[in-house]
C-alpha cells in the first residue's frame, strides 16, 4: 500500500498550467530581448523605461545585457522548479 502512494503523482491544476505557460511566454520574450541587445552595434544607444512610467533613461548596453541575461537565467530556473 505504501508503494502505491509513493508512485502517485499529484494532478497538475489548471492554475499551475496557466502559470507555467505565462512564464514560458516571458522566457521567450526575454530571449528575444537578449538576442536584440547582443546584435546591436557598439555605438547604438540603449534606453530603459522607468517602472510604472513613460520616462526612458539612457543606459549602458553591457550592463543592460548582463541584467537581461540574469533575468533569463532566473526565469529558466523558476520554470524548472514548477
Amino acid at each position: 500500500m505504501s508503494s502505491n502512494n509513493s508512485q502517485r503523482t499529484e494532478p497538475v491544476t489548471e492554475e499551475e498550467l496557466e502559470q507555467k505557460e505565462e512564464l514560458n511566454n516571458k522566457i521567450k520574450e526575454q530571449k528575444i530581448l537578449v538576442d536584440e541587445l547582443s546584435n546591436l552595434k557598439k555605438n547604438r544607444r540603449v534606453y530603459t523605461q522607468q517602472p510604472n512610467s513613460n520616462i526612458f533613461f539612457l543606459t549602458d548596453k553591457g550592463e543592460t545585457l548582463s541584467s537581461c541575461k540574469k533575468d533569463l537565467d532566473n526565469m529558466r530556473k523558476e520554470y524548472q522548479d514548477i
